[in-house]
């Protein structure tokens, strides 16, 4: 045992362990997905049904709480910019006080827990006291809220690949893969970026990438989605002339033309390069 657990829950681990005998704890990491409640599995349903406490973030729609026993404890432990929160550690502890105490815990995770959710960390602390633990994998936002657009992150003869990246370090710096990512010809995701926005802009352009076109999808899935279509070059001022913000996808990359609510003069340069023998190849 680490020793944050041995300096900070001693007494939490000595206590679960008279109880064992009449409670298994456990908990089952649950992916919410992108935010449309029906973008949910059927195992993530099952999860929340046998549910004895719910943890849920910001990201996971409060709709899904009704999938889970009325007698279950729900508690919000959702993280946002610039607001009070539990930290990552305080969280890690609740979900094993709430098991020791009451039994099965369903962290619900918006998207996908192990895509930039931390989920991992919270299913590894719960190991380290001998929990029962599940994971059930969810629609990530970086794949859902694209497609629902009708963005293909990938397309023959357009690229091959695809990146999805953080936005923001740890550190509250952009991640070092963004010079890489601007350099290939990949369709590039960033999550938790739009307080970067600027900055990741300036590095796209750095590398020859200013007249890529750009989406912005807000609270994708949603009944208050917000878009915002541009390019490299103009996109920031985009973003806030339609008042874009958190949480949102970042697509950058030639695919972004071939969505359906993209501005006509992207699909026209779609349609030239057809008629050219210029596409698809």
């Amino acid at each position: 045992m680490n020793a944050f657990l041995n300096n900070t829950n001693t007494t939490l681990y000595q206590g679960a362990l008279s109880q064992r005998r009449t409670l298994k704890p456990k908990l089952t990491l649950v992916g919410a997905g992108p935010g449309d409640p029906e973008l949910i599995t059927l195992k993530a349903i099952r999860a929340l049904a046998n549910a004895d406490v719910v943890l849920y973030d910001a990201l996971a729609n409060p709709a899904l709480l009704e999938y889970a026993p009325k007698n279950a404890l729900k508690k919000y432990v959702g993280k946002r910019g610039g607001k009070k929160y539990l930290s990552q550690d305080q969280i890690n502890q609740l979900i094993v006080e709430e098991a020791f105490q009451h039994g099965h815990v369903v962290r619900l995770k918006g998207g996908d827990p192990f895509v930039f959710g931390r989920g991992h960390e919270e299913l590894a602390f719960a190991q380290s006291f001998d929990m029962d633990t599940e994971v059930v994998p969810g629609i990530s936002s970086s794949l859902a809220v694209p497609a629902l657009k009708q963005i293909p992150l990938t397309k023959r003869g357009i690229n091959e690949s695809f990146w999805v990246i953080t936005g923001t370090t740890k550190k509250q710096e952009i991640s070092q893969d963004m010079p890489l990512a601007a350099q290939s010809s990949a369709t590039v995701i960033i999550l938790m970026g739009m307080r970067k926005l600027k900055e990741i802009a300036a590095i796209f352009s750095q590398y020859g990438k200013q007249n890529t076109p750009v989406a912005i999808i807000q609270n994708g899935s949603c009944a208050n989605e917000k878009t915002g279509f541009g390019e490299v070059h103009n996109i920031a001022a985009i973003a806030e002339q339609k008042g874009l913000g958190a949480p949102a996808v970042i697509v950058i990359g030639e695919v972004v033309r071939l969505a359906t609510s993209a501005p006509a003069e992207f699909k026209n340069l779609v349609n030239q390069q057809i008629n050219t023998g210029n596409y698809g190849n």
